[in-house]
């Protein structure tokens, strides 16, 4: 039974709610990572220390009633760590499979670009294929299964730059940014009343009832003109005189699908431009490749983004036929 796109919105409303009350005045970056899941894809947390990216990853697990596992990726993390590894067990002579971190339902890859590229592959496994591979043998993984990964942008001294390749396995790329005065001392206030360092976020839904909100998501209406328009733009990052590398059709797609998630959570059962202008520069930014000569002015991912989504026509919103 298809699960309707009125109760999908619902509860991701419930989760948002869940979530704020450890992450305050983020509700719309809470929207775009909740929209990326609920889209089957996982999440690249970039931001400066200390603004809730832990926090948030945390909060969502609890939240969306998920096993959750955090991954702390250093320079010294083998491939081992995260997939798991056979150990020699004396009780009956024979090696057996212990599994590691990646065999959970919600991961937090914190620091992902702090680790060698060789481990960063096992996860690009994981992220890709939903399995591991360990010394010849594959071992599947229990849906749903979701990365929400943090990277510090001002630190780079003793980091793996994540390649493209890996990058583009992201559905989405999320900042928070620095909260507001008023946000702020919310943070303070609300850290004081209750006493205590952590925060109690209820269980909305479980990992049964993701999977069928992830489905229902599968029914919105999308126009044809809605299509066009993801393509349009996916093709407009290509020719941009700033960019040497564009978004590749898996960017025009992943368009379309946190589109649909974010058009539910917005209380509709179809898409609109505004959805798919609201995803954009999450969605596409990090799958632009700026031209070298141009890595030390403001241009970037985001700047490109945000000028295609302000040159390429939309089409004009309407509701579909009933």
């Amino acid at each position: 039974m298809t699960l309707p796109l009125a109760d999908v919105s619902r509860t991701g409303a419930a989760i948002l709610d869940q979530v704020e009350r450890a992450v305050v005045g983020k509700r719309e970056a809470l929207t775009l990572a909740l929209s990326a899941i609920l889209a089957g894809g996982h999440v690249l947390l970039e931001d400066y220390p200390g603004l809730g990216k832990t926090l948030a990853a945390r909060s969502l697990a609890q939240a969306l009633g998920l096993r959750f596992t955090r991954a702390q990726f250093t320079p010294d993390l083998l491939p081992g760590d995260l997939t798991g590894s056979f150990v020699y067990d004396q009780r009956h002579g024979d090696f057996a499979f212990r599994r590691g971190p990646l065999f959970t339902n919600l991961l937090l890859a914190d620091e992902i670009n702090r680790t060698p590229p060789k481990t960063q592959s096992a996860l690009l496994e994981a992220m890709q294929e939903r399995q591991v591979t360990v010394e010849g043998q594959t071992f599947s993984l229990d849906g749903p299964f979701h990365v929400l990964a943090t990277a510090n942008p001002v630190e780079y001294e003793g980091t793996y730059p994540l390649p493209e390749a890996q990058l583009d396995r992201f559905l989405a790329q999320i900042s928070f940014g620095y909260p507001t005065d008023a946000e702020e001392r919310d943070i303070l206030l609300r850290r004081m009343e209750r006493r205590r360092e952590e925060v109690t976020v209820d269980q909305v839904t479980d990992g049964t009832g993701l999977e069928q909100m992830q489905g229902a998501i599968e029914t919105v209406t999308v126009d044809p003109t809605i299509t066009r328009y993801c393509v349009d733009l996916a093709r407009a990052t290509r020719t941009h005189g700033h960019v040497l590398m564009g978004a590749s059709p898996r960017g025009s797609l992943a368009l379309l699908l946190v589109g649909r998630a974010y058009a539910v959570l917005r209380g509709r059962d179809y898409v609109v431009p505004e959805d798919v202008k609201a995803v954009a520069v999450p969605v596409l930014a990090h799958r632009v490749t700026i031209r070298p000569e141009l890595w030390m002015s403001t241009a970037s991912g985001r700047t490109v983004v945000a000028d295609v989504v302000g040159s390429v026509s939309a089409p004009a919103p309407r509701e579909p036929a009933r």
